[in-house]
């Protein structure tokens, strides 16, 4: 007897259908076999649903047992075909039998004892699920709310193989898991942080003012201590809330990634991602055998945070160039070519010296001219040319430090952003993909004319400082975004001097 349970894998970040077949041979010497290209987690799981169905109370077929996971083309991979296996065991074999004809996509990973464990990548799952016209989906109870986002979907929560069973017998009925999308957001979308904490650094905020309402890079450069890692991780308080796009596919890459907290049914808040230095080329980018996403792509819709920039390795920050074009990765292996969003403003801190402390006026530097040379040459001037921001954070001083006014909370720079985006919108029509970071060719030149003085300082610019075409558009870019923040429809000189300010440090690097 044939059992057929659908079921899903992942290529990139979308899921597949796969469906599960079991046959249970009537003759034939005991023993079960998987196929249809499982790894090597799938092909253990026969071990692990023996022992569940077994320490569930069931019987355990004696004869010849095969597992088809088709299409027999697709690389199979993680434990969550367990479930649908061992519930098409007990169906094929006559243990158990279905009731009705309705359709239930299934997933899991099942323990010895046959409790369901969780799997990743549920979401994107049940938006297969939905595609497909299935009634519902079974899956583990920590994954239920992050199911149930999908709207028009039974989302069926189980805690063992005997609640599938009786389920999906007719012998036990389970209450579909529904949740609030708006309370969700009301709930988890604030930060606990704020630009009101950072004291001093005013020159710094409005650069990161401008970086959020743009989606512009930025490299800051000053001494240890100045401030630079609280401004990065305060970014994401200033840029606009989430939207349920943009959190539906932020959600489905942290959940294929199994960086989604146990019953988090969506992310409410943009991620910021600190890698260490030391991560490696397919930690940062993604990569691997099977292709998986790096931090590049969990910062998607977020911020991407690489302190003490010159410390990744060469080819880790080479690999950036086209993430920052492109606003994806994609990897090429010789079975597929996987493609992952990755749409993030990178913020990048460094020290402008070894010892740290070049430009700062209370402690001598110790270091040689060949010294910071070298130590500045470990960051390419390709990939400086794709930085639209060059910010110089100075040490801050005691007065500063000491001072009972707070600085400029986010709220208030958010209020800036939120209006310079809104002329986005009304420019790019009503595409809130597009901003001024991300234009390029005939519409730049449309939105970034200029006048006799502005043409004049952009020509000294880029004559005095030698600056490249690509940095000769990332001047415009941003000084089109001052001009937003500003609420003018026109750009004038002062935007292109203070654009051109922000690329004063090509020269050093």
């Amino acid at each position: 007897m044939i059992a057929r349970l659908p079921s899903a894998a992942y290529c990139g970040i979308e899921a597949v259908a796969v469906e599960v077949e079991v046959d249970v041979s009537r003759r034939g010497f005991a023993g079960a076999t998987v196929v249809g290209l499982p790894d090597t987690a799938v092909k253990e799981s026969i071990e692990r649903v023996r022992s569940a169905v077994i320490n569930a109370g069931y019987s355990y077929p004696k004869n010849r047992t095969v597992i088809n996971l088709a299409p027999a083309d697709l690389r199979k991979e993680g434990p969550a075909f367990d479930l649908p296996i061992g519930l098409g065991i007990l169906f094929a074999s006559g243990e158990v039998v279905a009731d009705g004809d309705e359709t239930y996509m299934v997933l899991g990973e099942l323990a010895l004892d046959g409790r369901v464990r969780s799997v990743k990548g549920v979401l994107s799952a049940a938006m297969l699920a939905k595609e497909h016209g299935c009634r519902g989906i079974l899956v583990p109870r920590e994954n239920s709310n992050e199911a149930a986002v999908v709207e028009g979907l039974d989302v069926i929560p189980v805690t063992s193989i005997t609640e599938a069973v009786g389920f999906l017998s007719g012998q036990l009925p389970l209450q579909p898991v529904s949740i609030d999308i708006d309370a969700v957001f009301a709930a988890q979308s604030k930060y606990d942080c704020d630009f009101a904490d950072v004291r001093g650094q005013e020159h710094a905020k409005r650069a990161l003012t401008i970086a959020a309402a743009g989606m512009h890079n930025v490299l800051m450069i000053g001494p240890p201590g100045s401030g630079k890692t609280m401004l990065a991780k305060r970014l994401p308080t200033i840029l606009p809330p989430l939207s349920l796009e943009e959190s539906l596919e932020t959600t489905r890459i942290h959940s294929i990634s199994g960086e989604l907290s146990p019953g988090v049914a969506l992310m409410a808040t943009r991620p910021v991602r600190m890698p260490h230095h030391s991560a490696s080329t397919p930690a940062l980018v993604g990569g691997g055998t099977i292709p998986k996403a790096g931090e590049v792509s969990l910062a998607h819709f977020g911020v991407l945070f690489l302190d003490e920039f010159p410390e990744f390795a060469r080819p880790a920050l080479e690999a950036l160039r086209q993430p920052l074009e492109d606003a994806k990765v994609t990897i090429a292996r010789s079975f597929a070519t996987v493609s992952f969003p990755a749409s993030f403003i990178l913020i990048a801190a460094m020290n402008p010296c070894p010892c740290g402390y070049y430009t700062d006026p209370r402690k001598g530097c110790k270091c040689s001219p060949q010294q910071i040379d070298k130590y500045l040459s470990r960051i390419s001037g390709p990939l400086i040319d794709r930085i639209d921001i060059h910010l110089e954070v100075p040490a801050v001083s005691f007065r500063e430090l000491r001072s009972r006014q707070d600085g400029i909370p986010s709220a208030q720079m958010r209020d800036q952003v939120l209006a310079a985006r809104s002329r986005q919108l009304e420019r790019f029509g009503n595409d809130p993909t597009k901003t001024n970071g991300r234009i390029s060719g005939k519409k730049l030149r449309e939105i970034c004319r200029l006048d006799d003085a502005g043409e004049l300082i952009l020509k000294q610019a880029m004559t005095e400082l030698g600056l490249s075409a690509r940095a000769h558009d990332k001047i415009l870019r941003v000084a089109r975004t001052i001009a937003d923040l500003a609420d003018r429809t026109d750009l004038i000189a002062d935007d292109v001097l203070e654009a051109v300010h922000y690329r004063r440090l090509d020269r050093q690097l």
